[in-house]
This record gives C-alpha cells, structure tokens and sequence, in this order.
C-alpha cells in the first residue's frame, strides 16, 4: 500500500528543489550574517563565544543549502556565487532574518522565533525522499536544536529577570511578531512539494510552532500583540531596505575584487 500511493505522487520538479534549497541557504545566510555583527560588541565574553559559534553554524549550514542550490540549477554557479554575486531581489530569505538586531532582546527573540520554525522544518526535511535533502538536514538538525535551547533560555531569562529586560523582551515581540505569519504561507512551491510528498506545507507546521512559542511567552510572562496584517514578501524578493546594507557589507570583498580567494 505504501508502494502504491508513493507511485502516486508526483515526482518534485528540479528547479522547485533549487527553489527550496536556495530559500534554507538564504535564511542562514542572512541571520548568520546578522550573528556575526554581534562579534565584538556582545554583553559579555561568554556571549561573545556563543554568538561566533551561532553565526558560524548559520553560516556552515547555508553553505549546504546553496551549494545543493547550485548543483540542482546546473547554471555554472557555486555558493559563492549564491552568496555573494546575487542581488538583493534574487534572494528568498524569510523578512524575520533580516531584521537589524536592535538590542540583546530582540535579537535572542528573533532567533527563537526563527529557530523553532526552523526546527519543525528541518525535522520534516530529514524524512525527505531526497537523500541530498535528507542528509543535508540530518546533519544540521543538532545544531538547530542547539540554537532553540540557547535562545528559549535567554527568552525565559529577560523575560523572568528585571523589569527592565522584561520590558525590552516584551518590546521585541511587540516588533517582531509582525513578520513571524510569513512563516507559514503556503505558495505555489510549498503547494508542489507538499504533493509530491517531498515537504511538509508551510501552514502545518503552524500549529505545533503555536504551542510552544505560547508556552514559553506564557513562562516568560510576555503577551504577542495582534496586529491587524502580518508583512510578507521576503520570499519572493520583496525586502526591506535592512537587506541591502546587510549585503553590502556581505558582498563587498566579492564585489570589489571578483575571483578573490583567501
């Protein structure tokens, strides 16, 4: 029976793959590189490690994910190229990654905003029928269960500490939770994938997402607000002017002097 209605399911088009391996890279890369403005500037030293070695993992992780992108294209083109060359309405990334970092609480809020979706995400991905998907998923699964912990600790910590950082915590959801519905808008390429068996919707995994951000904000003692629209359009190339700042910096060397290898 399980034979039969896989044999029923179409088989996803390549550049759909492309498509989504090019989306995972572009959210890593975007909040890796957002991690990274934080080196030499964070709270404290023991900050300062852990958001090297997130920014890292982010970065690490968009390397797989666009160099999948790439050899699924077949356009000649490689992760650097990806990363550096594109412009910024090529790139697909979530709005919520982009987002500048403000102060500590918005950016640990961001990033367990972020990294719970992340999470169900790559879990469902790690079953995917594709073993490029699959492995690629496996092995970055830990680390993003890594990054859940880290951020949810500092969430119930500001959220729990003095008022003040209850106050800014509570600020950073005000912000932020306007770009968290673009999440889980199913489009025609989450639509395709879905069908074919390949990835689950972008709206299913809203449900379990819900429950525990709810769970944690009621620990923490935070309230979402409710705003009357949630603001999409990252995934098809329509940002915020944050993203051409943050590729201006990330693409400078690559820009001024093509083919530089270290």
């Amino acid at each position: 029976m399980a034979t039969a209605a896989a044999e029923k399911l179409a088989k996803p088009e390549t550049a759909d793959l492309a498509a989504l391996a090019m989306r995972l890279g572009d959210d890593a890369l975007v909040l890796g590189q957002r991690y990274s403005e934080w080196v030499g500037h964070a709270p404290a030293l023991e900050l300062e490690m852990a958001v090297s070695n997130l920014a890292l993992d982010l970065i690490g992780e968009a390397q797989l994910w666009l160099d999948l992108a790439a050899r699924l294209e077949g356009r000649g083109r490689d992760a650097d190229k990806l990363a550096y060359l594109r412009d910024v309405l090529d790139f697909t990334n979530l709005l919520i990654v982009e987002q500048p970092n403000h102060d500590w609480a918005y950016t640990v809020l961001r990033h367990y905003l972020y990294s719970v979706y992340h999470r169900l995400l790559v879990e469902g991905l790690a079953r995917a029928p594709e073993p490029a998907f699959a492995e690629i998923a496996a092995k970055v699964l830990p680390e993003v269960r890594y990054h859940v912990k880290f951020a949810h600790s500092w969430v119930l910590r500001l959220g729990d500490g003095t008022e003040e950082s209850h106050r800014r915590l509570q600020a950073a959801l005000d912000r932020l939770w306007r770009f968290t519905g673009e999440m889980f808008v199913d489009d025609e390429l989450t639509t395709r994938l879905e069908a074919a068996g390949f990835a689950p919707l972008a709206s299913g995994l809203k449900a379990a997402w819900e429950e525990e951000v709810g769970a944690t904000f009621k620990e923490a003692g935070v309230t979402p607000p409710q705003p009357k629209q949630m603001i999409t359009g990252g995934r098809i190339g329509h940002h915020g002017e944050h993203l051409g700042h943050l590729l201006a910096e990330l693409q400078f060397l690559q820009r001024a002097y093509p083919g530089l290898e270290w």
